[in-house]
């Protein structure tokens, strides 16, 4: 059955609470709803992490299906759904591998800083380069694994939502797709907020359909953000 992962709307970057939606997050996810409920998906199943972004996303979808009509299931929290530390992946990166130029960034909000910043802190976290990270890569690999599985099997009662993060769904594409760890980086460096991912659930599995795609915000490429 069909499985939507959807990645949490703008949250608030560069404040001192980044896990919650940004007033540009509650639009992003306006329109997510709104989208979702047009179409005939009949969701029998919602899962969602137990962070703030991620609640805060369901609930403007929920907002959305209820002004249409719509009955929406009551969400399933799964704390296996939540992303991984970015923070403290970039402290150990910042601490044990960066050098001088990287360190003297560190306190950068700029996109263009942080980016190459948290690309090179989340490849040295997959590859095992990071003594000081709370969680080891491949344990993240397997809670996901479980997140994934969970919702495989929610899905056996019919089109399922799952609203997440951009490492824990990128981390299930390059699971599905058996690439490279690299590859990882490279899809969570790339999801936008807000973004629709396609799986489907095979026998327990979970296989890869589509990825990133933004029907909701296609009128107004103001709102696609990476941040």
């Amino acid at each position: 059955m069909a499985l939507l992962f959807v990645r949490h709307a703008q949250a608030s970057y560069g404040t001192d609470d980044y896990d919650r939606l940004s007033p540009l997050g509650w639009t992003q996810a306006g329109h997510l709803g709104r989208w979702l409920a047009a179409e005939p998906h009949g969701f029998a199943r919602v899962r969602v992490g137990a962070m703030r972004r991620h609640r805060e996303t369901v609930e403007a979808i929920r907002r959305a299906f209820a002004e249409a009509g719509h009955p929406l299931p009551e969400p399933d929290e799964d704390a296996d759904l939540n992303e991984f530390d970015h923070g403290a992946v970039i402290r150990a990166y910042l601490a044990e591998r960066a050098d001088a130029d990287m360190r003297a960034r560190a306190g950068s909000h700029d996109p263009a800083v942080v980016g190459p910043m948290l690309y090179a802190a989340i490849h040295a976290w997959a590859h095992d380069e990071l003594d000081a990270a709370p969680e080891r890569w491949a344990v993240f690999g397997e809670r996901v694994a479980r997140a994934g599985a969970a919702a495989a099997s929610a899905a056996n009662e019919g089109p399922t939502l799952v609203v997440s993060s951009g490492g824990v769904i990128a981390r299930l594409a390059q699971q599905a797709l058996d690439v490279p760890a690299a590859r990882a980086v490279d899809l969570n460096l790339a999801i936008r907020n807000a973004s629709i991912n396609e799986f489907s659930a095979r026998q327990g599995t979970l296989r890869f359909g589509s990825f990133n795609t933004l029907p909701h915000l296609a009128h107004d490429r103001r709102l696609w953000t990476h941040y």
